[in-house]
């Protein structure tokens, strides 16, 4: 008798377990890509990727500090699945002993690598800037369609004077009138003293 209360409990609750394991399993395996599958227009109507566009690298082709009159290479690329062309990119100095100024006028985009340069793609003018918030904003006109490899030439008035590791947050944009900005990463530039 005693067996019997005991064994019938634990069948009960083994199959209790394995129900709710089984439904959280497939519960999970249904949530989950649901908001990614509809994320490109979600219910309120806020357009976002639904797979965001990745940060490739940032590059200088002049990392001593001080040189006047020098480019930032940032490249994306942009998922054939990402779900909406590529609109904005905001990028933000989040670490540096000095506030790099830009020369956003003559800043500029193009297809491809800083290596491999592609026809330029037309920015809506003039990029924006926000010294006090070491914010850059980046406008694409038309808007990038899904699949490509884009690479944004910031230029700069000079690099910084202190040497170290500056930081640059990116968060990338759809196109759409209300849209979701989704981070990316940062993309990192070391500068050097010159040793003489």
């Amino acid at each position: 008798m005693t067996t019997m209360k005991t064994t019938a409990p634990t069948r009960m609750t083994t199959i209790k377990t394995t129900f709710f394991s089984t439904l959280f399993v497939i519960g999970i395996g249904w949530v989950l890509p649901h908001p990614i599958a509809s994320g490109v227009q979600p219910p309120g109507g806020t357009v976002a990727f639904t797979q965001p566009p990745l940060l490739v690298g940032a590059k200088t082709p002049y990392p001593d500090t001080d040189v006047p009159d020098t480019t930032y290479y940032f490249t994306l690329e942009l998922s054939p699945n990402a779900g909406a062309p590529l609109q904005r990119v905001a990028f933000s100095q989040t670490e540096g002993s000095q506030l790099i100024r830009f020369d956003l006028k003559d800043s500029y985009a193009f297809e491809g690598t800083q290596g491999h340069q592609g026809p330029k793609l037309p920015l809506q003018p003039p990029a924006k800037g926000d010294s006090r918030t070491r914010n850059i904003t980046v406008t694409f006109d038309p808007p990038v369609p899904p699949g490509k490899t884009v690479t944004i030439a910031l230029r700069t008035v000079r690099n910084p004077l202190y040497d170290g590791t500056y930081l640059f947050g990116v968060t990338t944009f759809p196109a759409g009138e209300q849209t979701t900005g989704q981070f990316i990463g940062y993309g990192r530039l070391q500068f050097y003293t010159d040793v003489p």
